[in-house]
């Protein structure tokens, strides 16, 4: 494995669900090792409750406020506080501010950096400005498509309610 250096703008960036996720590192990257993801989340916006049992997640936020839901455990996380997330815990979260919030995920082994790249739409946002303005856009199948693919190739759970009503 060599070294991975991301200058500051650069990185591919995908605007999944109205969130803008910069891949950082891959596996293909680090070995397999883990995957890194700078995340832009909308104000309000809103990951449901999910699990994965293959993979730990580790967030780290830099900007915002965020609302965690680890099982039955709610965190209010403002910059500079870190989360790790077990494989097996059912976790949530939203940006609880009105600006948008910016955290790292981690994610080990590596591959669920995968589905942002799967699931998202490739942009090359030029400036901040710029991506303040792709954030809440959203395609009109990008939800189905995100569920199908999470429960079918990347082995996400949701819990019954996630889905009910």
């Amino acid at each position: 494995m060599t070294g991975i250096v991301i200058q500051p703008g650069n990185g591919e960036t995908y605007l999944v669900l109205g969130d803008l996720y910069t891949i950082l590192a891959t596996g293909e990257k680090t070995n397999g090792a883990y995957g890194l993801i700078e995340v832009l989340m909308q104000p309000q916006g809103f990951i449901p409750p999910h699990l994965h049992d293959e993979m730990d997640e580790v967030h780290y936020v830099l900007d915002g406020e965020v609302e965690y839901q680890i099982d039955e455990k709610t965190i209010f996380a403002t910059p500079g506080t870190f989360i790790h997330i077990s494989r097996g815990q059912f976790h949530s979260f939203k940006n609880i501010g009105l600006k948008p919030a910016k955290f790292l995920a981690w994610i080990t082994p590596s591959g669920g950096e995968r589905f942002f790249i799967e699931a998202g739409q490739l942009v090359h946002p030029s400036s901040d400005k710029e991506k303040l303005s792709l954030l809440g856009k959203i395609g009109p199948d990008e939800l189905e498509k995100a569920i199908a693919l999470a429960v079918t190739k990347y082995e996400v759970r949701f819990p019954p309610t996630a889905n009910a009503g």
